[in-house]
């Protein structure tokens, strides 16, 4: 007898371990190539938010834990687990806009880039997630470092309600007024919240008609100067402008000359009204006194999202095996950078990088405010390992562990978005500030007195 017929009530597909198509439904299920062994009971692919109940039902009947995936982008496939539930939300991938109210409706499955093109055919735009695969759910619920932050603020921020499914079956509408506190968690828990989001209301912003970007590229030699002459002069940009050092493989970005020679590239993007205001905006970035002459550089290019999500498509390529974790610090970049750049020149993979956002999101106080997600620190690094074939996972692996290692003696936390949650039992809790982690411990116990759903990996 079938899962479904036994089942009736749920409508998606269910998968056993030991059915013939449960491998490739488990290693479908995580976006990295390099899977994690972990093995759930049972995956479901829910077809219709009243899947999600049923589902829920079925978890504690039969005295299951419960994970949940909307995307499966996290790097070390936090959804997928030993034993348990694995339920799946990638079908539920809709959204409904209303440009008067400047607001959308979205489920998990969502993607990102593909709401944010269809946002800017109603001139309008959200703060999504760079890689142009990543799912709404999973990134809204871990904070969302995304387009434009430094000026709208983490995706979580511009959450306005939830539709949350809770371990006994209730659907909950959370706002700041209604169940604040599991509104309060789901944005920026990540993927220890315990309960199912079906839906998120957001607010939307007007979408910037003009896009340009500068960047430069030096040698990594160069790293310690770059930083400090970009990092000060990133300080008088305005808030319309992201940007960011990326240590590199030369040619991992396109256009540039001299192959597999390693590199520092300083990189902005206005996000302006017009093209006069994103030059404007850029100004600071055009003096650039380094007595190193750039291997390149190119100064207010017009660009589009669509191109933004073509480069990051090329630096995150599809097929890959990745590992990666992420460091907050009250130390300048040029000091993470100067440190990283040394174990950054022997990285075993040509493909690998080092990202740091300058400051990666807003810190307005009305864009941090009634929220788990929280800025730990002055700088952010994330290094990432980025390979394809399988007898390099060992080496790459190690060489990414080595890399936060030289650095973490200047952290002041993680992103529990992107952080190596397997690396160690304190990354999760060293996610959040200590009042922010009681308070996540607190309303777990409340919401899910009985723990049926699974908590951090290694927590």
């Amino acid at each position: 007898m079938s899962e479904r017929s036994r089942r009736p009530g749920i409508e998606g597909a269910l998968f056993r371990r030991g059915d013939a198509e449960y491998e490739a439904i488990r290693t479908s299920a995580v976006w990295n190539e390099l899977k994690p062994d972990r093995y759930p009971d049972l995956i479901v692919r829910a077809a219709c938010e009243r899947d999600v109940p049923e589902v829920l039902g079925l978890a504690r009947s039969r005295g299951l834990r419960l994970a949940v995936r909307a995307g499966g982008h996290s790097w070390y496939g936090s959804s997928l687990r030993d034993g348990g539930v694995l339920l799946d939300l990638s079908g539920l991938d809709r959204w409904s806009i209303d440009a008067d109210s400047a607001t959308a409706t979205v489920q998990p499955g969502a993607i990102g880039s593909e709401f944010a093109m269809e946002l800017a055919r109603h001139g309008l735009a959200f703060p999504a997630g760079h890689c142009a695969s990543v799912a709404l759910g999973g990134y809204l619920l871990s904070g969302g470092l995304g387009w434009n932050s430094r000026l709208w603020g983490a995706g979580c921020a511009s959450i306005l309600e939830i539709t949350a499914v809770t371990a006994d079956g209730e659907v909950l509408r959370c706002t700041e007024e209604e169940h604040p506190g599991l509104f309060w968690a789901a944005r920026g828990a990540g993927p220890g919240f315990f309960a199912v989001v079906t839906g998120f209301r957001l607010r939307l912003q007007p979408r910037p008609a003009a896009l340009a970007t500068t960047s430069y590229v030096f040698p990594l030699a160069a790293v310690g100067p770059v930083a400090r002459w970009a990092g000060a002069t990133a300080r008088e940009l305005p808030a319309n402008v992201e940007s960011a050092f990326v240590l590199a493989t030369q040619d991992a970005f396109r256009g540039m000359a001299e192959p597999q020679s390693k590199v520092v590239v300083v990189t902005a993007t206005a996000f302006a009204n017009s093209r006069p205001e994103a030059v404007r905006a850029l100004r600071p970035l055009r003096s650039c006194p380094l007595s190193e002459r750039p291997l390149s550089r190119r100064l207010d290019q017009p660009t589009s999202l669509a191109a933004l999500y073509d480069t990051s498509t090329g630096i995150w390529p599809e097929q890959h095996r990745y590992a990666a974790d992420t460091l907050w610090s009250s130390e300048d970049h040029a000091t993470l950078l100067a440190q990283l750049g040394e174990v950054f020149a022997a990285a075993p993979s040509g493909k690998s990088i080092v990202l740091a956002p300058v400051s990666p999101v807003s810190q307005q106080e009305e864009l941090l405010r009634n929220m788990a997600f929280s800025v730990l620190g002055e700088s952010y690094v994330v290094p990432y390992a980025i390979w394809d074939d399988p007898a390099q996972d060992e080496v790459n692996v190690r060489w990414l562990r080595e890399a936060m290692g030289t650095a973490e003696r200047f952290g002041t936390g993680h992103y529990i978005g992107e952080a190596d949650l397997t690396a160690d039992p304190s990354r999760a809790r060293r996610s959040f500030t200590p009042s922010d982690w009681e308070r996540l411990q607190s309303l777990r116990a409340e919401y899910d007195p009985q723990g049926l759903f699974f908590s951090y990996l290694s927590a």
